[in-house]
């Protein structure tokens, strides 16, 4: 098979001006996902946990909680959520920093959190609706006070919590 070049066809047109269009055109988006991952870069970097204990007994709820920055930058503030797989009851007597945030979660203020540092601990004291025999809590962060954290696996949590009244640290 042989190729044949139009007549009239001049350099810089047809498919190697578009090959060469294409590269350039790569150049300038490698240039920009560059630019924006340099700005993502920026943002404060930290790695929240929490750690604590958690016991039921006749449907009341004892959670003692502490928030962990392993850092490397300090966070101002971050949210912790509380969330039960049975629904709470009506009435409950949360700590100030602490607010119902539906039919069976909490969210909590952590404080500031130094790098590779603890915060205070939290207690809570929650009353289930009823007397359920087990219950899971899941523990996760909902805001982390701006920093980015890219470690996920030990900011949220799943404690299975029997009614024997025993403590399960987690």
């Amino acid at each position: 098979m042989r190729l044949r070049r139009r007549s009239g066809m001049r350099w810089g047109t047809g498919i190697g001006a578009w090959v060469r269009g294409m590269g350039v055109a790569g150049v300038g988006a490698a240039l920009t996902l560059g630019g924006a991952s340099s700005v993502g870069a920026l943002a404060p970097e930290a790695d929240l946990a929490y750690h604590g204990s958690v016991a039921m007994a006749a449907g009341l709820v004892d959670l003692r909680l502490t928030p962990r920055n392993h850092g490397p930058s300090a966070v101002e503030d971050a949210t912790v959520r509380l969330r039960w797989s049975a629904p709470l009851a009506d009435v409950q007597r949360l700590p100030g920093d602490c607010a119902r945030s539906g039919e069976r979660a909490v969210v909590c203020r952590t404080g500031p959190l130094a790098a590779d540092g603890l915060g205070d601990q939290m207690r809570l004291n929650v009353r289930l609706r009823g007397e359920p025999s087990e219950v899971t809590l899941e523990i996760d962060t909902v805001w982390g006070g701006g920093a980015v954290d890219r470690n996920h696996g030990n900011d949220r949590q799943r404690v299975l919590v029997l009614d024997t009244g025993d403590s399960y640290v987690f």
